[in-house]
């Protein structure tokens, strides 16, 4: 089971990321995926996931709006799109798969967790 996420950098405020999420074939296949985020000095927090089945997609009121999720199911990969960037994004950034139901809103629900990609917003 390996997840590996990777697109974080500096930015300006204003500015646009997009993150990727690697994941293998058996943690891709029929996942629901999500990205949370932690920025120092607090709890891990939703950002925003997408349905394997009809890749519905739920984002938190913070982000709603400015990120865009979506998945490459070929590629058995996930990708995020920040655009209007703000300081207050800045935090570690990880994907998660293995959702087993209840809130998207909890991490507690997802299985998997990639290692977390620095997204830096400067103002």
């Amino acid at each position: 089971v390996q997840l590996q996420a990777s697109g974080g950098g500096l930015v300006q405020a204003g500015g646009s990321l997009r993150l990727s999420c690697a994941a293998s074939e058996l943690t891709f296949s029929r996942s629901d995926m999500g990205w949370f985020r932690q920025a120092p000095g607090k709890e891990r927090e939703f950002v925003t996931a997408i349905r394997w089945i009809d890749r519905s997609t739920y984002s938190a009121d913070s982000v709603k709006g400015r990120v865009i999720i979506s998945r490459d199911n070929p590629e058995n990969t996930v990708h995020l799109q920040m655009n209007s960037l703000k300081p207050e994004d800045t935090a570690v950034y990880y994907c998660a798969a293995g959702f087993r139901g209840g809130s998207y809103y909890d991490p507690n629900r997802y299985s998997y967790w990639g290692q977390g990609t620095l997204v830096t917003v400067s103002s």
